[in-house]
């Protein structure tokens, strides 16, 4: 009688040929990616741009339940997939209501978002002119999302540049000059200096000051400033 070894192959010729008595069928890897990005879809929560994540995991659980459907043979993890879109479903609900309401509450009542782009020269005019969009905001309480332009000082400051991007205030950049807004907060204590992007209200003011040019001095202010 004819004994095995240990590492010998005991499936006979016909069977591993025509792989009878084997019924296995893979996950589907588009299933494993909706899980995946399931499980980061919280991160809505925190940008609107974030929502990609959401909205991706959705659109990839859609295409791996599409795929089981089509082939079920070769493939497994419907459940997986439906759970995976469900869940993301209700992740990208529940972050743009949440942003949605932030967006409405941090607005002070009586004052109007401006942005960067409204501070920017129309196309061919000097790097300093003043556009009509930041004109008609001049005098007015105004709503500013920006970041911190790192200065000497650390903590209780009172007086600071804001600027348009993380490129110009954390990686040693000189925002232009359109790019910058000098913050005079109305609380002596002041805050901290942090890299995180920050909400400022105040008054919005034109007025150049220091050496006004490309490199240096500012021609926007926002003054009487408080944090949102």
């Amino acid at each position: 009688m004819a004994t095995t070894g240990l590492f010998d192959d005991i499936t006979t010729p016909d069977s591993a040929a025509t792989g009878e008595g084997s019924d296995y069928r893979a996950v589907s890897g588009w299933a494993i990616g909706c899980l995946v990005l399931t499980v980061l879809s919280p991160l809505a929560f925190a940008d609107w741009w974030l929502a990609v994540v959401p909205v991706t995991s959705i659109v990839v659980g859609l295409v791996g339940w599409r795929q089981i459907v089509m082939r079920p043979e070769a493939f497994v993890g419907a459940p997986l997939a439906i759970g995976g879109v469900v869940v993301s479903a209700g992740l990208l609900a529940g972050a743009l209501a949440t942003l949605t309401q932030i967006y409405i509450a941090e607005l002070p009542e009586g004052f109007v978002r401006i942005n960067y782009q409204m501070l920017q020269p129309l196309e061919g005019d000097p790097a300093t002119a003043v556009p009509p969009t930041a004109i008609e905001a001049d005098g007015k309480d105004v709503l500013l999302k920006g970041y911190m332009y790192p200065g000497t000082d650390t903590e209780g400051i009172v007086q600071f540049l804001l600027v348009r991007d993380q490129g110009d205030c954390c990686f040693g950049g000189n925002p232009k000059i359109t790019d910058r807004v000098l913050v005079n907060l109305q609380d002596a204590e002041g805050i901290d200096f942090t890299p995180r992007m920050v909400k400022i209200a105040g008054r919005f003011a034109i007025r150049p000051a220091g050496s006004v040019d490309v490199d240096g001095g500012v021609l926007y202010h926002i003054e009487d400033a408080f944090v949102r």
